[in-house]
């Protein structure tokens, strides 16, 4: 009788992530203006601190405001990058390649995250470029509060947005497309948005809905256009959307917010959700678990409820918060939020933002890294998009050192490592370009090394069958 075939432990599924705040210079670049060299350092810092924690995916804001921290025909770089709106840096890069390639070097997705509305941000100091939106079609934008806003309700607006999308996809071998909660922008007291223009077009063209129901219906639209161009384009491209944690006040019981995103950001967040316009769903829960009027195990189990079509569900983080100038946070609440992630059946976490990772704020970082970030994860299949899974890799021992190679079919992204001494279990997730590992034959005296295998994981979390050697 044959031995029962070795079957390695499975390896965690998680959505691991931070956002890369751009706007404000929040996480990158450091500072206006800084050196291409020094932006590349800082952003391979990112990746790498990324990397240590065992992350899947980096969320980088390269559109925080009409304007671009990538060569675009379409708007005008940012002057979070290089200090002037529409002054590219120099000596000439690419920050968005670079990121892509560093990313991917790293095991690690790049995700793409657009300010579908904003044209400007109060933190802005100089003057909009003449090819920013501002300028080139002012009846598009509206000045509300401190910011210029694109009109949500003008069909040259939502093409707008979906034309950087287009060119970002084809022009970049980019993983995903985020938006956050910007909508309609968070009401200005006794300040209504400034939209009469294009909704006195809409009644004039035989609009029947009401203005409150019309804003909705325009982002609502925004939405699904978005979701279908992302798809026709590159299907593998995941949609993330990261709304407002709470749907409407009262909603489930108990829940109280001074936010009601369905009634002052006109979206709808939980009909995209039940529709399943996007392919990961990331409610901004940035609340403390101890806070009753807004609890972030509550609103969990809600979000999960209203999921509907089975996409990926993964609560944002407030992890920024362990700072003691900004909350104060114990690293232990962000923890616990991801036990209590973890025991709701969510699949993930986002953290914003990562300079909180940088700075170990109140230890936050090292919790994680010695705790419940400890271990290798890999990201969560989508099904919906694609169920096939890279051939079974091709694997060789010479000496102490076992090399695979990619045995066809989807591109791996990572690699999973298995190795057992004993009966004790060993594994890794590692990038794509990494095709050998030196594995000695004794982890401990008593534990000889008898078992490695390797399986393939493309880039939606398809896993292949595993290529092993025994003894």
């Amino acid at each position: 009788m044959l031995p029962p075939a070795v079957v390695p432990p499975p390896v965690r599924r998680e959505f691991r992530a931070a956002w890369v705040a751009t706007v404000d210079n929040i996480d990158w670049p450091s500072a206006r203006g800084v050196s291409p060299a020094q932006q590349r350092a800082e952003l391979i810092g990112i990746f790498e601190r990324a990397r240590e924690l065992k992350f899947n995916v980096v969320i980088l804001q390269v559109r925080p405001s009409a304007d671009a921290l990538y060569p675009s025909s379409i708007e005008p770089w940012s002057e979070y990058l290089t200090g002037r709106q529409g002054t590219p840096p120099s000596p000439a890069y690419d920050p968005l390649a670079f990121a892509v390639e560093e990313a991917h070097k790293r095991g690690l997705l790049l995700h793409c995250w657009l300010n579908p509305y904003r044209a400007n941000h109060p933190s802005q100091k100089g003057p909009l470029a003449a090819n920013h939106l501002g300028v080139t079609r002012p009846e598009l934008v509206k000045k509300y509060g401190r910011f210029l806003w694109m009109d949500p309700g003008e069909p040259d607006v939502q093409a707008r947005t979906l034309a950087v999308t287009r060119d970002i996809i084809r022009r970049y071998d980019i993983d995903g497309i985020h938006i956050d909660d910007y909508f309609y922008p968070y009401k200005e007291a006794n300040l209504d948005f400034p939209d009469g223009p294009s909704f006195a077009k809409y009644q004039n063209q035989g609009g029947t809905l009401v203005r409150d129901d019309w804003r909705r219906k325009n982002v609502d639209d925004f939405v699904q256009r978005l979701y279908r161009l992302i798809k026709a384009e590159r299907k593998s491209v995941q949609f993330g959307i990261s709304p407002f944690g709470v749907y409407r006040p009262g909603i489930p019981a108990g829940i109280r917010a001074g936010v009601d995103q369905y009634a002052d950001l006109y979206a709808d967040a939980k009909k995209w959700l039940n529709e399943g316009w996007c392919d990961y769903f990331a409610p901004q829960l940035y609340w403390p678990i101890a806070q009753k009027p807004q609890s972030y195990p509550v609103l969990l189990k809600y979000w999960l409820d209203e999921n509907r079509r089975n996409r990926h569900l993964i609560p944002g983080n407030f992890t920024s918060r362990t700072n003691p100038a900004d909350g104060n946070w114990r690293a232990s609440e962000v923890v616990n939020q991801i036990k209590l992630t973890r025991q709701a059946g969510a699949e993930g976490n986002i953290h914003f933002s990562m300079k909180s990772l940088m700075r170990n704020y109140n230890g936050i970082t090292d919790a994680l890294r010695g705790g419940v970030y400890s271990e290798p994860v890999l990201l969560p299949a989508s099904p919906w998009l694609d169920e096939t899974a890279p051939r079974m890799p091709r694997l060789e021992k010479t000496g102490s050192e076992f090399r695979w190679s990619p045995g066809g079919g989807d591109a791996p992204m990572w690699w999973v490592v298995w190795r057992r001494y004993g009966t004790r279990w060993l594994t890794q997730v590692l990038p794509s370009n990494q095709l050998s590992e030196t594995i000695v034959s004794k982890a401990q005296p008593g534990e000889p090394l008898n078992y490695v295998g390797v399986a393939a994981v493309d880039r939606n979390g398809n896993q292949s069958s595993v290529a092993s050697w025994s003894r």
